[in-house]
This record gives C-alpha cells, structure tokens and sequence, in this order.
C-alpha cells in the first residue's frame, strides 16, 4: 500500500466580503438587529477530496480565480479551512509568494537563513544546505550583498533556490515554471525531471502549462468554481482544462456600418494525433460605403501561438468578391503541441503603391474581433517536445 503524503479531506474555504462600510458601532449594531451582515460569503474551496502519494509529482490545474493558491495555502498552513482537514505526512517547503520571508535590508546570505528558519530549519541544517542553495541560483558574487540591491530575477532566483534545495519531503509550488531566465529555465527543467525520479520526494504543482503538467506529473486534479473532479488522470486533466478554456463567448453586437471578419468552423477544437486537421471558412462584411467601393477586396488569414507567443504563420493575401469566402485547413502534422489563436483579416489595395505590382501588398480594413476568431488546442500525448513550436520537415 502506498504512503500517502498529503491527504485533503473534504475541505472547503469560504472568505466574508464586506457589501458596506460602517463609520460607526450605532450602525453596525442597529445593522446587526435588523439582520443586515455588511457582508457576502465568497466560497472558494468546495468538499475537495483527494490524496497524493509519496513520489507523486502532482498537478493541480484550473483557470484563474478557480481555488488553486486558496488550496495551495491551506496545504502550506497558511489559510485554515471552514470545513475538512489536510493531513500532511513529512517536513513541507512551499514557494507560493515571491518575497514572503525575505528582508531587503538584510545581505543574500542572511536572507537564505532566515528564509530556512521560516521554513522550519535550524540553523544548522540550513548551514548544510547553503552552498547548493548558492550554487543553483548562481549568485556567489553577490551573497554579501543586500537584497536591495539585487534585480527582481536575481531576487526570484534566490528565493525560488531556497525552496527547491531545502531537504524537505515535501516541495510546495505555485506558477513557478517562468522563472529566471532561458538558461536558468533549463537548470529548472533539469532539476524537475532529476525530481520526478527520486520517490522519497514529492512535489504538488500549480501551474497554467498544461505542456508542462504532461512533461513533470504523473497525477493531476482539475479545479473548477470550487470543485475538484475525480479523475487524477493526467491526460484527462489537461483535456479539461483546454475544454474550458475553448468555451465560445457570446459575440458581441456589431456596428451595422462597420466591416467585419470573422470565421466558423465544424472541426473539434481539441486535437490530439498528428492526422487532425482544422477546417475553417473565413466570413466578411463589407458594410461601409467606402469598403463597397473598393475596386479589389482581399482575405488573408493568420496563426498565432498562444502559448509561446508570436505569429506561427500568416497566409497570403487572397482575392474576393462581396458575398465570398474562403475554406482553408491546417494539418497538425507540422506542429508542436500548443494552444493557438487563429485570425483573419479583410484587406484593401494600399492607397499608395511602392512599387509596381498590386499584389505585393494590401492593407488592412477589418481584423477578427475576440469571440469571432477560432481558439483550438493540438495536444499529443505522445509528443514531449515543448522547446518549439514547429517540427523540422
């Protein structure tokens, strides 16, 4: 049977939000007679029930405002819960809040000790893990230094080490995966993966990379408005979370004197094998007097990577009539796993030519508004790679 190392026991949080002020104890007593609180209950956490295993790299995933830091908080002690309790099982080190137990008057080195007596170390034991802690955050020069004089990444470096080189059982982090830069990123990576091997260690992880959650977790739990689902299922997981985030909104009333573009598609937009495609059609209206009388109207299309940023690709421009459309696909075989915004353009022949030939150029009259584009995910489980976007053909 399995060790269990955090067990959370039907655990729910609520906080109180004031609705008015009181300037004054006659008004909030003759509040109180009347039955008016002067606040609403927000709850946060709802019955969530689970248990991580020790070895487990565990995920916990959902969208913002869902209860992840609440729980997070209330496996670090730091938030009590109204109902339930979490059981935790060995000594936990938690980086949730950039800063929380370091003094900017104070030198680097002092802050590491006094750091590691918050965590619950002696001074001894954080003597013995001090040089490792120095060496992966690679700021020997400046540990004689004061905080405040470090740059914020320098700061994020040192604090971030701390929590990873404490000897704990237990590693606590939340939304740490961007921090550093490149080439600390990587030290990071490789410390994960080294982590992810040794089974005396257990690491809970919040994060919005749902890469990274396939890379790292073995387990992951989905949060959502309170709840946590059953199914610790990491593929599973990470397909709710995309599924939620590709909910379509509501579109926005249209200007009926403005151009528009915007486009459809009856393709999933949740793929997951390289054989996927993604049908689109791309819609427009010309509905200014200006846009009807341009003499050549043309479509153009664009991909954009959301999860690394960027433009991953941008069509050329192609020429339509009032009424058309364009159908194009996108064969996933040519990608990287990520999340992509897909929009496009209506365009115009340039008011002033550069050079002699039209289809060189076109400007652009109308883009696709937020809720009239097409969000889709590609997720392979069987695609690791995360340093790129596109595959070498």
């Amino acid at each position: 049977m399995s060790e269990i190392a955090v067990k959370i026991d039907h655990v729910s949080k609520y906080f109180r939000l004031p609705t008015e002020s009181s300037t004054s104890l006659r008004t909030t007593l003759i509040n109180r007679l009347r039955g008016v609180k002067g606040y609403k209950e927000q709850h946060v956490l709802k019955d969530i029930n689970f248990e991580v295993e020790k070895g487990d790299f565990f995920g916990i995933v959902g969208r913002n405002g869902s209860g992840k830091s609440t729980l997070l908080k209330i496996i670090s002690q730091i938030y009590t819960p109204e109902k339930g309790n979490v059981t935790v099982n060995g000594k936990l080190v938690s980086f949730i809040e950039l800063g929380v137990g370091f003094n900017p008057e104070l030198t680097g080195r002092e802050n590491v000790f006094l750091n590691g007596a918050m965590l619950g170390f002696s001074p001894e034991e954080i003597g013995e893990m001090y040089d490792e802690i120095v060496e992966f955050a690679e700021l020997s020069e400046f540990m004689n230094q004061k905080l405040k004089n470090y740059s914020s990444g320098m700061q994020v470096r040192l604090a971030f080490s701390v929590a990873i080189k404490a000897k704990g059982d237990i590693l606590v982090l939340d939304e740490v995966l961007a921090v550093g830069d490149e080439a600390f990123q990587r030290k990071c990576n490789e410390f994960f993966v080294e982590t992810k091997k040794d089974k005396s260690k257990t690491v809970i992880l919040v994060t919005h990379d749902m890469s990274a959650v396939q890379r790292y977790c073995n387990k992951a739990v989905y949060i959502s408005d309170g709840f946590a689902a059953e199914n610790t299922d990491v593929q599973h997981v990470t397909n709710l979370y995309s599924a939620d985030n590709l909910k379509v909104t509501q579109h926005a009333e249209h200007d009926a004197l403005a151009d528009r573009v915007w486009l459809t598609t009856d393709s999933k937009t949740l793929l997951t094998k390289t054989s996927d495609k993604l049908s689109f059609t791309v819609h427009f209206e010309a509905n200014s007097e200006q846009t009807k009388a341009e003499k050549r109207l043309y479509l153009s299309y664009f991909l954009y990577d959301a999860t690394r940023g960027g433009a991953a690709y941008e069509s050329p421009a192609q020429e339509v009539k009032i009424g058309e459309s364009i159908s194009a696909e996108i064969p996933m075989e040519n990608f990287h796993n990520t999340e992509f915004q897909l929009g496009a353009t209506l365009r115009k022949d340039p008011s002033d030519w550069e050079n002699d030939n039209p289809l060189s150029q076109t400007e652009v009259i109308a883009v696709t508004q937020p809720g009239e584009d097409i969000r889709f995910i590609y997720r392979n489980p069987e695609d690791k790679e995360a340093a790129s976007l596109l595959k070498t053909l």
